[in-house]
């Protein structure tokens, strides 16, 4: 990958495994400084380590989404890296796969919603009105097909997590709305990446980590404006680089 991102800083969540390590290598290996955000401060530290062992410029700063107080005072404990350019709203947490609606409770309705939405909420909020006072940034949020109304995502079971990451959607869509649609110079979008080996995604999916973080970081890296100049397309879910209905 080339080094388009010398001198950006770039936020990625959940990224001590999986999609969201590899957004985080891909992203350094680009040029950006990476604050790498995880709940498991061992666990981190080691992606870390690892990260910066293969000359990406890594900062681990462990916090528990899940808690909403940790996540709404991450941005004051960077100092100099809270001018995020790039937030990859990446951590995610499944629930239990046999949480259908008239099942689940709501310890864990809440506990799933705390990580796969209102963490990305509130780091929007923190990060993303510095991007526009620079009139440039990137967000993109990892959604999922089971978040969508369509094709495999309308199926039912594992509640939490499919009304979450459909809440995701909305949030992505609204937001790009709000902000002019990269008319302000900033980008907001989501991926579903496919099933993919991680911990989510069992040892028998289909993708590997790395095929599941590329479109997300082609959207991290891609210009900002069409070959017309108008800005590129935003507010949308992406697979494989191709636009799929929400």
């Amino acid at each position: 990958m080339e080094r388009t991102l010398e001198g950006k800083v770039a936020m990625v969540t959940g990224a001590s495994r999986g999609i969201g390590y590899e957004i985080a290598a891909g992203l350094g290996r680009a040029g950006a400084t990476v604050v790498c955000v995880a709940r498991d401060p061992r666990r981190l530290d080691e992606a870390v380590f690892t990260l910066r062992t293969g000359g990406v410029d890594a900062v681990a700063a462990p916090c528990d989404l899940g808690q909403p107080g940790q996540a709404a005072r991450l941005a004051g404990q960077l100092g100099e890296l809270a001018d995020v350019d790039i937030l990859v709203n990446g951590a995610g947490v499944l629930g239990s796969r046999a949480a259908k609606t008239l099942k689940a409770t709501y310890a864990e309705w809440r506990a799933v919603s705390a990580v796969v939405l209102d963490a990305p909420f509130l780091l929007i909020q923190s990060f993303a009105p510095s991007m526009m006072a620079r009139r440039t940034g990137r967000i993109v949020n990892l959604s999922a097909d089971e978040g969508r109304m369509t094709g495999p995502g309308n199926t039912g079971g594992v509640a939490p997590y499919r009304v979450a990451k459909a809440g995701l959607n909305a949030l992505t869509r609204n937001f790009a709305y709000e902000t002019g649609l990269g008319r302000r110079g900033l980008l907001v979008d989501a991926v579903a990446p496919g099933r993919t080996r991680t911990d989510l995604g069992g040892p028998a999916a289909p993708r590997s980590p790395e095929e599941g973080a590329e479109t997300a970081l082609w959207l991290c890296t891609r210009p900002a404006t069409a070959e017309d100049g108008s800005p590129a397309p935003t507010g949308l879910l992406w697979q494989d680089r191709e636009v799929i209905p929400w």
